[in-house]
């Protein structure tokens, strides 16, 4: 997890700012109310539900629609009225981006390049995102975690003080997907404010400094990773194996227990340490011996399932 790798302290001057974020379709409110800030160095997630409203809310942030009410400002500009200007700091990855499948990656990155007064070197934006190999190649001969680089690329070619990244890891392997990470650190490493949106619990956890968690296009939390976590209402979990059944309803009788279940002959108990504890004793009590006991904090996809109500969906 990145932890707290903010530069400076929380005083840091804010990159994005949106207050009052309101959008609707037909009538039917996409984004309620929405408020935050991103301050400059910062890794900042957006997660949600599918339909929750968050690639609505990153579009108002890159001028790409009109809010109906509220404000939003990239580096103190309005990127709807001033999007020139936010275009030349802002630099965006969209979640569902393509490009003519004969032009191949040098030209691409060349013909981004154009755009800008003052670009980027992309030769070495290649090299840092392993492109070196593929310059030739066309973009429709690129593996899916090359066609994310070559974004990622396309996004920094204008050296932007932030870019976004939205469902930048959607659709490849574990390992491309690692890698991906690491090139993120690297980018705000680089003194790039990163705004990330995705549904990846795990890439949320190791990569934000804060994250935003938008329901029903309203904001439901708004904390660090282990601030979230720490509202999750099961702190443990308690999984294992047993030869001799516990019963059930003695398991939910334990103190502080919030669930429990049975999949593939293992048994799962979510609760406190308070729980842990009355469960040790309760085997004690029962002389009862279990297999692959495991005891393992809660997750982000805890934190997020309690204030979403997923799991209910």
């Amino acid at each position: 997890m990145s932890g707290n790798h903010l530069r400076g302290d929380a005083r840091c001057m804010a990159m994005i700012e949106v207050q009052g974020l309101h959008k609707a379709y037909g009538g039917r409110k996409v984004v309620d109310d929405v408020s935050f800030e991103v301050a400059e160095g910062e890794i900042f997630g957006i997660l949600g539900p599918n339909g929750a409203g968050k690639t609505t809310t990153v579009e108002c942030v890159e001028g790409l629609r009109t809010p109906d009410s509220g404000t939003v400002r990239v580096g103190g500009l309005d990127p709807v009225t001033r999007h020139d200007d936010v275009t030349r700091m802002l630099g965006a990855q969209l979640q569902e981006s393509e490009l003519q499948t004969k032009l191949t990656v040098r030209e691409a990155l060349e013909l981004h390049a154009s755009f800008y007064e003052r670009p980027a070197d992309w030769r070495g934006l290649v090299a840092r995102l392993g492109l070196e190999a593929h310059l030739k190649a066309r973009f429709g001969k690129l593996s899916g975690g090359q066609k994310q680089r070559l974004f990622i690329a396309l996004a920094l070619v204008g050296n932007p003080r932030a870019v976004v990244l939205d469902e930048l890891t959607t659709g490849l392997d574990p390992r491309a997907r690692r890698d991906t990470w690491s090139l993120v650190e690297d980018i705000r490493a680089g003194g790039v404010t990163v705004l990330l949106v995705t549904h990846f619990m795990e890439e949320a956890q190791r990569l934000c400094d804060r994250i935003a968690v938008i329901d029903r296009g309203r904001l439901a939390a708004l904390d660090t990773p282990d601030g979230l976590i720490g509202r999750a209402t099961a702190s443990k979990v308690i999984s294992f194996a047993a030869h001799t059944p516990l019963d059930p309803a003695e398991l939910r009788a334990l103190p502080h227990a919030v669930s429990v279940g049975t999949r593939d002959g293992r048994t799962a108990v979510e609760g406190t340490d308070e729980t842990v504890n009355a469960f040790v004793a309760l085997l004690a009590r029962r002389g009862v011996t279990v297999q692959q006991l495991r005891v393992t904090d809660a997750t982000l996809d805890d934190a997020f399932l309690d204030l979403t109500g997923a799991d209910q969906r």
